[in-house]
């Protein structure tokens, strides 16, 4: 029986011609039959693919052999074998969305003037030391299932918005503390530590490889708690059967996961909702103000 895999990866490294890649990376993928999404910029790679083991090996032993990729690093975690309905190949003006292109500096090492990276070991040193801020780098969605402990989440529902939400001095008190930036994989860490940095953010960690990287060596049995946000149809996932369930239905504020996406098909907000109201999605812009009330959500740090 065939053994699905989902690979997360991402590497920020100058790129001459990424279209000539996007094309590259496309073709390898159609021929090893593996979907999902890769985006592409002057900056490097950012991707999550799957599909049968064997020929995940092989694209990554192609995609390596590339002299700006050898040192790639690749995530692993079990695929259930329909996470990627489709492939998509592209190339943008930036990897990840920030809405700040000029900001980002970018060499053979990767970002330049970004936060120092902490291993998960090292981060436990650190914590261990110093009162640190745990600041989630991801949309405030995806924290309402998961996070780390007493985090400060930005209300931010796209990656763009947190220049604004760093600009608007809502943080400014923070400037003097140890803070430790975390997100899904590490690379949007990568930049948004670099934009806190430019900031005037004195002391800045980056947690290497990110939430995924850190469930993988501790597991539940650490500083997080709760599910991880995945891009991809599994939704979510668990590091251990010990999972803490921290979500709450935004209907009726019951412990759950499951998230859906909001049934206007106009509308791409993502809800946090039980299995018993999976069915009534709708945000509160697009609900009937007679039918549906949301529950307060708690906050997190």
């Amino acid at each position: 029986m065939a053994v699905p895999k989902i690979l997360l990866f991402y590497v920020f490294t100058p790129l001459a011609d990424p279209d000539a890649i996007r094309l590259w990376q496309r073709d390898l993928c159609e021929s090893l039959g593996l979907g999902g999404r890769i985006i592409l910029s002057k900056d490097g790679m950012n991707g999550t693919v799957g599909g049968e083991l064997k020929q995940v090996k092989r694209y990554i032993r192609k995609t390596r052999e590339y002299p700006a990729f050898k040192n790639i690093d690749f995530k692993w975690s079990e695929g259930a074998g329909d996470d990627f309905p489709r492939l998509s190949v592209r190339v943008r003006d930036e990897l990840v969305s920030f809405g700040a292109p000029g900001e980002l500096r970018v060499d053979e090492n990767g970002v330049v003037g970004g936060g120092e990276r902490l291993s998960p070991a090292q981060l436990h040193e650190l914590v261990e030391s110093k009162e640190v801020v745990f600041f989630d780098g991801r949309n405030s969605f995806e924290a309402e299932i998961g996070h780390f402990a007493d985090a400060v989440v930005p209300t931010v529902a796209t990656t763009r918005e947190f220049v604004a939400e760093l600009d608007s001095g809502k943080y400014d008190h923070l400037k003097d503390r140890p803070i430790v930036t975390y997100c899904t994989g590490g690379i949007r860490c990568e930049v948004l530590s670099s934009l806190m940095i430019n900031r005037g953010f004195g002391e800045v960690y980056q947690l290497d490889g990110g939430i995924a990287n850190y469930g993988e060596t501790y597991g539940d049995s650490g500083l997080w708690q709760g599910s991880l946000y995945v891009f991809d149809n599994r939704l979510s996932i668990d590091f251990t059967d010990d999972a803490a369930v921290v979500g709450r239905c935004y209907l009726c504020a019951a412990p759950t996961k499951h998230t859906e996406n909001c049934s206007d098909p106009s509308c791409r907000e993502q809800l946090v909702v039980c299995q018993d109201h999976a069915a009534t999605t709708a945000c509160a812009a697009h609900a009937d103000e007679h039918t549906l009330e949301r529950a307060a959500l708690p906050t997190f740090g």
